[in-house]
């Protein structure tokens, strides 16, 4: 038939293979036999006949010129553009009218696109994905993905029956990046970009790496979401956000996977979801003192598994617990009762699924193509490539997404290590050296420099945690000063060595009082967090209690004993769910907590321990305010291996008001035990983890106890104690009198 589109794009349009299909889609100027006409075209394939309607005639019919369903209508005598609708009939004779996407210009903004391109587009999540808007007094949604390697890209989903040649997207060259308006589209519309590469015949779905919301595994579509809807009511919190994360404030983090923190009783053993959790989760983790909840990832993972490590949606809070205003409900309850939320981010790695990350435009866009660079062994997942800037605006904007749009408190950033070595993991011959020739990745270096100048400069009070578990030097450092610029560092060298202490038996432990004592050399050189995490408690390494040596009654003395210690130590804490109250089994993802054990009594009053630790730890500024300076902490005696016992002193902002810490790490009670300070005086019993309120044998002093004159271990006053079995008391000075 005669048309005057070119054949050769129609048949292009028809298979779904052109590059920029606004050049012959809408409507466009023409020429016919010297005089001016415009041109309206359309792929309509679901369509058995198609009329345009205007505001200056009567409906036009449009002329089927491929059978496929390529309709063309001419509007002769006309130089200039229209606004014009179009009404489709049905092969079922039914009939209904639309807004023809090819005849709005372009959304995005030429600095839009330059600032993607740049990568330095800190709100990219404001621009990239599926945007719900108004163009004019046209509702729809604005899709907009990067794939500088494809040919062509198309929105699928519902609406257009997963039919790839119906809605392929505009092309702004050079950046890559690829948009489309939908009129008529709206929250909850279910869909992908079907992309075909120019690299070879490859043709893919993939998930909006975009999307704030996602279907539940095992179905991988994104989801339009609307995240503006919610309406928060934590002002007073993110105010006063700076006394909450301070690093002279308590902060004691209780680390929670969603999915199996607490599940329904019934047959389903079902997830609790988002609102039930704010609300349980909540409760139990105000009566037992923790400041803040950290959680295990909450971004879309297709792996129940992985925990969340492995994540495919990047800006998607995972559907298995609820909607995003759920999530977002969750953290505004927990602020507004007074409970800062850290999440696990994971800028590591991503997992291999065909509709995430990996290959996304036929190419290796996100991660590097050479596996020595690209892909983690241990893993199997691919690593990003941070020295590309579209990548590095992908995970800086998402950083930066979590504390925008969900008001999160901090980011614990996952596997630094395996980030920072290029020979992480890898045998020789298995990595690349840098251009150096040495083994640090100055990419992945010069990223997480650039994403913690940025989180802190627009949220200056918030904070970036490393799991880094190496001697790389100033992690916590500021940028400026030459250091990586996290707020905190989990303590993996003091965790280590602690467990390896507290899990021999006590006839042992004096061969290995440095295992105990080391980490003071070190607590200094980072601000430290003091972790006992779900790494502890998985992939056969068996539960907290289960590592503690002795009958049962010596396992739940040991373990007291470990958080008494813990909880006096320099460093903010953190503990992982279940260790509070002695769960016994290992940790497993797919099943509740065990918290029928607290009908026994051993695990009850493991739990008040912990409960009344957290609340020291709060209120007595020694135990926090100095967590990073040295002179907040003092030995007593560290040298007492050979009955296992160590003292030492924390000191608050106020020299005279101190702590002294005394451990006694073997079931031999030890009366009479001396100790030398530097001051006569009163001392307090404030707490002893032998109470028998606690499970203990109620060994030990009570009430107070007096330093007197009288030179021991180089000091000119003493105190004489009797220490408890296997268990760690505090003393505070109620008066002092100086030499």
């Amino acid at each position: 038939m005669n048309t005057t589109a070119p054949e050769v794009e129609v048949l292009q349009i028809v298979r779904a293979e052109h590059h920029d299909p606004f050049h012959i889609l809408g409507a466009h100027p023409v020429e016919i036999g010297g005089g001016a006409a415009v041109a309206v075209r359309a792929f309509l394939p679901h369509a058995a006949s198609v009329e345009v309607l205007t505001d200056f005639d009567e409906p036009a019919a449009m002329s089927r010129i491929h059978p496929e369903g390529f309709f063309e209508a001419v509007f002769m005598n006309r130089d200039r553009l229209f606004p014009y609708r179009l009404r489709l009939s049905g092969y079922e004779g039914h009939s209904w009218t639309i807004i023809d996407p090819y005849s709005f210009w372009p959304i995005l903004t030429d600095f839009d696109i330059h600032l993607l391109a740049e990568g330095s587009h800190l709100r990219a999540y404001d621009k990239l994905g599926a945007h719900i808007m108004d163009v004019g007094d046209v509702r729809g949604v604005l899709f907009a993905v990067w794939a500088p390697n494809a040919s062509r890209v198309s929105v699928i989903g519902d609406f257009n029956s997963w039919d790839g040649r119906r809605h392929p997207m505009r092309s702004r060259p050079p950046s890559g990046m690829w948009e489309l308006f939908i009129p008529g589209l709206e929250s909850g519309e279910k869909y992908k970009y079907e992309v075909r590469s120019r690299a070879g015949d490859y043709v893919v779905q993939k998930a909006d790496p975009f999307a704030f919301y996602s279907e539940l595994r095992p179905r991988t579509a994104s989801i339009v979401h609307d995240l503006s809807q919610y309406a928060w009511g934590d002002s007073e919190w993110l105010e006063r956000r700076a006394e909450h994360n301070g690093f002279d404030k308590p902060i004691s983090a209780y680390e929670v996977h969603l999915g199996s923190w607490k599940r329904h009783t019934d047959e389903s053993n079902s997830w609790l979801n988002y609102r039930e959790l704010a609300h349980e989760l909540v409760d139990y983790v105000q009566d037992m003192g923790f400041t803040h909840v950290e959680l295990l990832p909450v971004s879309e993972h297709p792996l129940d598994a992985s925990w969340g490590y492995q994540t495919t949606g990047y800006y998607s809070v995972t559907s298995r617990y609820g909607a995003p205003q759920d999530f977002q409900y969750f953290v505004d309850y927990c602020h507004r009762n007074g409970i800062g939320v850290i999440l696990d981010w994971v800028p590591a790695h991503f997992p291999m699924d065909e509709h995430g990350l990996r290959f996304f435009d036929g190419t290796y866009l996100y991660e590097h193509e050479d596996p020595r660079l690209g892909r983690h062994q241990d893993w199997g997942t691919s690593i990003f490539n941070y020295g590309r800037t579209e990548v590095r605006n992908f995970l800086i904007a998402n950083a930066l997404f979590w504390f925008d749009k969900y008001h999160v408190d901090g980011l614990r950033v996952d596997a630094v290590a395996s980030m920072l070595y290029l020979d992480y993991s890898r045998k020789h011959g298995e990595w690349i050296p840098n251009r150096y020739g040495g083994r640090e990745n100055l990419e992945a270096i010069s990223f997480i420099r650039d994403l913690n100048t940025l989180v802190h400069g627009q949220y200056p009070n918030v904070l970036t945690i490393a799991e880094e578990s190496t001697a790389w030097p100033s992690v916590t450092h500021p940028v400026h000063l030459g250091g990586l610029g996290f707020s905190l560092k989990w303590n993996m060298g003091w965790m280590h060595d602690t467990l390896v202490y507290f899990s021999k038996d006590p006839i042992y432990r004096k061969y290995h009082h440095n295992s105990l004592t080391f980490a003071v050399w070190y607590a200094f050189s980072e601000n430290f967090v003091l972790v006992f995490s779900h790494d502890e408690v998985v992939h056969m390494k068996g539960s907290m209690i289960g590592k503690m040596p002795g009958d049962e009654w010596q396992k739940f003395a040991n373990l007291r004993a470990l958080y008494s210690f813990m909880f006096a130590f320099p460093g903010k804490k953190l503990l992982f769910m279940g260790n509070e109250f002695g769960q016994w089994a290992e940790w497993s993802n797919d099943r509740s907590l065990d918290w029928y054990l607290l009908r026994y009594e051993p695990h009850q009053r493991l739990q008040k321990c912990v409960r009344d630790l957290n609340r020291l730890y709060r209120e007595l500024p020694q135990f926090h305010s100095t967590d990073f300076q040295h002179w907040g902490f003092r030995w007593i005696d560290f040298a007492d291996s050979d009955q296992s016992v160590i003292s030492f002193e924390r000191r608050g902002q106020d020299p005279e008001d101190t702590i002294m810490v005394v451990g006694n790490f073997t079931p031999v009670p030890r009366p009479d035990y001396r100790i030398g300070l530097d001051r006569c005086g009163t001392y307090d019993v404030i707490f002893n983890s032998d109470s028998g309120y606690y499970g203990g044998s109620n060994y030990g002093n009570w009430g107070v106890v007096s330093a007197r004159e009288g030179g021991f271990q180089g000091r000119p006053a003493s105190v004489v104690l009797d220490l408890p079995p296997l268990a760690v008391m505090y003393l505070r000075r109620r008066s002092a009198v100086r030499f």
